[in-house]
């Protein structure tokens, strides 16, 4: 996510905090590369311009300037002007005070839409009881997509009976069916275009006039840069929006469209989707989502992830461990279990301060997955014995391991010596506390 424009951000910043005292040549030179960097990242250059100008007016102070830490202050007063360009606060969704709070979801074909309905579904089904309703009636495939998804994340469904082919009918039929059934929220899937043309405006109008939404939420693909903004221009001049939805944000290395859409139009930025799963749905913080872009990490949102993936058993395991001083092999196959939940190691470290750098350094070949799974292979091709017992494991045991997890004694030779320095980071945790071990948390990744 970001990665370019990620890249670009560190190696300025990093330029400027080396030369200690700043010159205004220094601080001019900087932001002519930031400039740059967000003009390639696909930024609107009227939004750029802007943008500069203000960041500018505040970085060439003598306030600034004169400063004991001037690189700093340059990219304190950075992170701020974007935050406020991508909005100083996240807008929660509308929850109704009296049910069914009623979502539509409106967007282009191929921009994530109808996915987006089934994330937001798994995003509101912890509290409540949604009902995905498919209005997209010119497109059969949308219709069976968003049964599946429906029942992926445990949401009701309803669609169009036999022959019918009036999506604003169907949506008064789903407000009576809800109604019934005691749903409280309903998210309409409506039907999208290649482009935006009257037609598919006029249908929106009507379907919104039938439903009356609490939000209107278009859906707009991070993919396609500069295009994605004139999207939701178009559609905002048309179906007066109440927020945004960014999805694909996890392949978009650029990030133009989450950076400029929202001084584009106006309209908040509420959900971004970051990733393919169904899960894979957050709300929009700008805050957050600017410390990713430059090189911060995200520990908030590494700490909610770590809250939904982690089971209160595993954890009291842990800390059982931890108070006992010991790290038997079951304790490392739980945290490597624990990892798999958090998503793609990729992501996971960019949530992680100062983890940018040593991804790059590690390269594709150490980030990839199946490494993991080789270790998860060989911790479960131990037996009982050996995994709380690793310092037996010899020679023919290790050529009985290897043979087993269909890897190599090699490989078998890292996780025990892995292990054994984790092992002793444990005892660290033991002793000295978290404050002391945490100086090694990065050997607790589990890479060979």
């Amino acid at each position: 996510m970001f990665d370019s424009l990620k890249e670009r951000l560190e190696n300025i910043f990093k330029g400027l905090k080396s030369k200690g005292k700043l010159t205004e040549d220094d601080v001019a030179e900087a932001l002519r590369e930031i400039r740059r960097a967000l003009l390639e990242a696909d930024v609107n250059f009227k939004i750029v311009k802007d943008l500069m100008e203000r960041i500018k007016e505040r970085a060439v102070g003598r306030e600034v300037l004169d400063s004991i830490t001037p690189g700093q202050q340059v990219s304190t007063v950075v992170f701020e002007e974007l935050v406020s360009l991508m909005g100083k606060k996240s807008e929660p969704l509308v929850i109704a005070s009296k049910p069914p709070t009623r979502y539509m979801m409106v967007g282009l074909q191929g921009s994530g839409k109808t996915t987006s309905c089934g994330k937001l579904a798994k995003r509101l089904g912890k509290g409540h009881k949604p009902l995905l309703v498919a209005c997209d009636l010119q497109r059969p495939a949308a219709v069976e997509q968003l049964r599946v998804l429906a029942k992926n994340t445990g949401a009701g469904f309803f669609g169009p009976s036999e022959g019918e082919k009036n999506p604003v009918i169907l949506a008064k039929k789903a407000l009576a069916y809800a109604a019934e059934h005691l749903y409280d929220v309903l998210i309409f899937d409506t039907a999208g275009r290649l482009h935006v043309d009257q037609e598919l405006m006029d249908q929106l109008g009507e379907i919104r006039e039938a439903v009356e939404p609490h939000e209107v939420l278009l859906v707009v693909d991070s993919m396609a840069g500069q295009e994605s903004v004139n999207v939701a221009e178009a559609f905002h001049a048309k179906v007066p929006l109440s927020g945004l939805v960014l999805s694909k944000l996890d392949g978009d290395s650029r990030g133009g469209a989450a950076l400029a859409v929202r001084a584009a139009t106006g309209v908040p930025v509420k959900l971004a989707g970051v990733g393919e799963g169904i899960e894979d749905l957050e709300i929009f913080d700008a805050g957050r989502m600017v410390q990713r872009i430059m090189g911060m990490g995200d520990i908030m949102g590494l700490v909610e992830k770590v809250q939904q993936a982690t089971d209160s058993k595993d954890t009291d395991r842990i800390v059982e461990s931890l108070q006992k001083k010991q790290f038997s092999m079951e304790d490392l196959l739980l945290q490597i279990e624990q990892i798999q939940k958090l998503g793609p190691l990729e992501k996971v470290m960019d949530m992680i301060p100062g983890m940018g750098k040593m991804k790059q350094q590690m390269g594709n070949a150490e980030m990839d997955p199946r490494r993991i799974t080789h270790i998860k292979a060989i911790i479960q091709s131990m037996t009982k014995k050996e995994r709380l017992h690793p310092e037996i494991i010899k020679g023919s045991r290790r050529r009985r391991i290897a043979q087993g997890s269909g890897t190599t004694v090699q490989m078998v030779n890292q996780v025990l010596k892995q292990h054994k320095e984790m092992q002793a980071l444990w005892k660290k945790f033991g002793k000295g506390g978290p404050r002391k071990g945490m100086r090694g948390m990065k050997d607790f990744l589990p890479f060979g």
